[in-house]
């Protein structure tokens, strides 16, 4: 459970959200590192279960990497984005993309969800459809007013209801239920017209071309492309799509692509009972001995050592 952060002065949060040096950064407010994130790719609570614990008042700060989804039900809020303020009724949606500082004042008792996002994992097995909802919803922070009687909006209300008890519940590693409901979630989101014009900060072209790269590496990184490959695709330099990286995730491009290659080594190691040899050819390696170092490198063990210890199926 997170302990309470000292609020600051209110000088000092306008000025925090005017820049971004000195604003704290996240995975979960008030928690340090990428807690509750890392092992499913998301996470969703209630909003009161974390609010209560600041008075209703969440002082600015920003995630890394990560995308939000507010989701208000009843109540009201105050909201800044990116310097942006707004006041929103229920229903409303406030989509906050990776970097933008952001705070909230909640009405007391205001009831919603909270469900933040790792794009990486969003995109995995669908990229075209995920990269697609992550452009059109988180183009630019904003907030979006929406019609309580609209049938879409009561669907993606329950998707959420039933997201979080799936969240919930106990289950086997690796269920992909949660992330398939979040899945649907952000395509719903990203559909719904708002009812009424919506309040946000300005817009940053650079989100949605991190969206192509995310989605060009689920297509491609068993190919092994070179970042110059992925660059010339996005219209870029290989700098220019390392300083993209580096901004939206604090890693660089070659190191998210490394990233997901070792993911899909993972559960390949996990789910397919298969020779390490195999699996390093199938992963794209010409060499399994150079498979062995990469994964060693980056786990510290080597792939059958790291199959022992996470058990194997079949």
């Amino acid at each position: 459970m997170p302990q309470p952060l000292t609020p600051p002065p209110a000088r000092r949060r306008a000025a925090a959200l005017r820049g971004r040096r000195g604003v704290p950064a996240f995975a979960l407010y008030g928690e340090p590192g990428d807690a509750g994130i890392a092992s499913e790719g998301l996470h969703i609570e209630p909003i009161q279960s974390r609010s209560r614990l600041y008075h209703w008042e969440i002082d600015a700060h920003l995630h890394r990497g990560l995308h939000q989804v507010v989701w208000l039900e009843h109540g009201h809020a105050e909201v800044d984005l990116d310097g942006s303020h707004s006041r929103c009724e229920a229903p409303a949606a406030i989509a906050i993309p990776p970097g933008v500082v952001h705070a909230f004042r909640f009405a007391p008792d205001t009831a919603g969800y909270v469900l933040t996002l790792d794009p990486r994992a969003l995109v995995e097995g669908d990229p075209a459809h995920a990269a697609q909802a992550l452009q059109a919803l988180f183009a630019t922070p904003r907030v979006l007013a929406l019609d309580a009687q609209a049938g879409e909006v009561q669907r993606t209300a329950a998707l959420l209801t039933e997201l979080l008890a799936e969240f919930l519940a106990p289950r086997a590693a690796g269920t992909p239920v949660p992330l398939w409901l979040a899945r649907a979630v952000l395509w719903r989101l990203a559909q719904l017209p708002p009812h009424a014009p919506g309040a946000g900060g300005p817009a940053r072209p650079q989100r949605a071309v991190f969206a192509r790269f995310l989605a060009l590496v689920e297509a491609h990184h068993l190919e092994h492309w070179p970042i110059g490959r992925y660059a010339a695709r996005l219209g870029l330099s290989p700098q220019r799509l390392n300083r993209l990286a580096r901004v939206e995730t604090g890693q660089s491009a070659q190191a998210l692509v490394h990233e997901r290659l070792l993911r899909e080594a993972c559960r390949r190691l996990i789910y397919i009972a298969a020779p390490v040899s195999r699996l390093a050819y199938e992963l794209g390696f010409d060499d399994p001995a150079y498979f062995c170092r990469f994964f060693k490198r980056r786990t510290g063990l080597a792939p059958s050592a790291w199959r022992e210890r996470h058990g194997a199926l079949g």
